[in-house]
């Protein structure tokens, strides 16, 4: 006899039950930042078909077949979107190109002038390529397979935007210590983008987005406030405001023990943390997604193993999305990351 509660279930999306605090039923949910990507060699086959990573972005075939490669090979709980964090700053008329083996290299804004030369991006060819991208996606994905879709914060993107692609966040950094007008009115501008951008991809299909701060811990004290965690919590609350029902993940690189501040980001359903979280630290009241080191994928299927039960058996599975804490490495195993999914199902009812 078929368990109906069970073949129920089974229909649903473990990852969206978790985030809208439902009960988690049979399976704890599963997605890896970075899970397609390099490592695969289904994506670089498909990126040497696409050309450039830019144009692979913006082929929405191509994009959303990179983006469902990894739930062919792992039974993962959630596709997240194939784009980039730099798709804002693009489709706001920022030239872009990513040089091999060098990074991306961006259009620079650093003065009022260059501010209002940006354009809205709704309008853009790129935001409606992504978009295209989750429609295509969404199409593909079984019911109980959940479409994350992303963007950069602020913070993070305008230190990209102020460098010209560049890491180096010294300029942004500089801009910020000196609250410089034309700096705190990218952030807002950027806010507003972000929101439209989201919103877009919640139209097109995306049942819940990440919202990724690469270089949070970059800033402390009053900037943090300024200009990471607020600007954060106008996008949650500029996309509730028209996706009131959209779960919203929220991932602060580097802010370590500031995370339960970002977590009480009103409207946030969850917060992903990274490897040096102590989760028996973090508050008992919210959704946390994360903490596995992507160093230790690379250490083999034994270490993951160890690793996975650690943190299974550390935290309640109804408010638990496994990840990493970090995105996945290139050069990583695709055999191990299928040991690190399938110890995690050990822990399915």
């Amino acid at each position: 006899m078929i368990d109906k509660r069970r073949d129920a279930s089974a229909s649903r999306s473990a990852l969206l039950d978790v985030l809208t605090r439902k009960p988690a039923g049979r399976r704890p949910p599963v997605w890896l930042m970075r899970q397609a990507g390099r490592y695969l060699p289904e994506y670089r086959a498909v990126r040497e078909k696409a050309g450039s990573f830019v144009d692979l972005c913006y082929n929405p075939e191509l994009a959303a077949e990179v983006t469902v490669q990894p739930l062919r090979r792992y039974d993962l709980d959630a596709a997240i979107l194939f784009a980039d964090i730099l798709v804002v700053p693009h489709a706001m008329g920022l030239p872009l190109k990513f040089e091999e083996g060098e990074g991306p290299v961006l259009g620079t804004v650093r003065s009022d002038a260059d501010l209002a030369a940006l354009k809205p991006v709704l309008a853009s060819h790129e935001v409606k390529q992504v978009c295209r991208t989750v429609e295509l996606t969404r199409a593909q994905l079984s019911p109980d397979k959940a479409l994350i879709g992303f963007c950069g914060a602020p913070w993070t993107v305008a230190s990209y935007m102020v460098a010209g692609g560049s890491s180096d966040r010294v300029m942004a950094k500089v801009a910020a210590y000196q609250r410089q007008p034309w700096f705190v009115a990218l952030i807002e501008r950027l806010v507003a983008e972000s929101i439209d951008y989201l919103s877009a991809q919640a139209d097109a299909g995306a049942q819940a987005v990440q919202i990724f701060d690469s270089w949070a811990g970059d800033l402390v004290g009053s900037e943090l406030e300024d200009f990471v965690l607020k600007p954060i919590g106008a996008i949650v609350a500029g996309v509730k405001a028209r996706h009131p029902d959209l779960p919203i993940i929220v991932f602060g690189r580097g802010i370590g023990m500031e995370q339960p501040r970002a977590a009480a980001l009103p409207g946030a359903s969850a917060i992903g943390v990274e490897t040096e979280t102590d989760l028996a630290k973090l508050p008992k009241d919210i959704v946390v997604q994360g903490n596995l080191d992507p160093v230790a994928l690379m250490a083999g299927p034994d270490v993951v193993r160890r690793e996975v039960e650690r943190i299974c058996t550390a935290i309640d599975r109804q408010r638990h999305i496994f990840n990493l804490g970090h995105g996945i490495r290139l050069g990583t195993d695709p055999a191990v990351v299928g040991a690190v999914v399938d110890a995690v199902r050990r822990f399915d009812d």
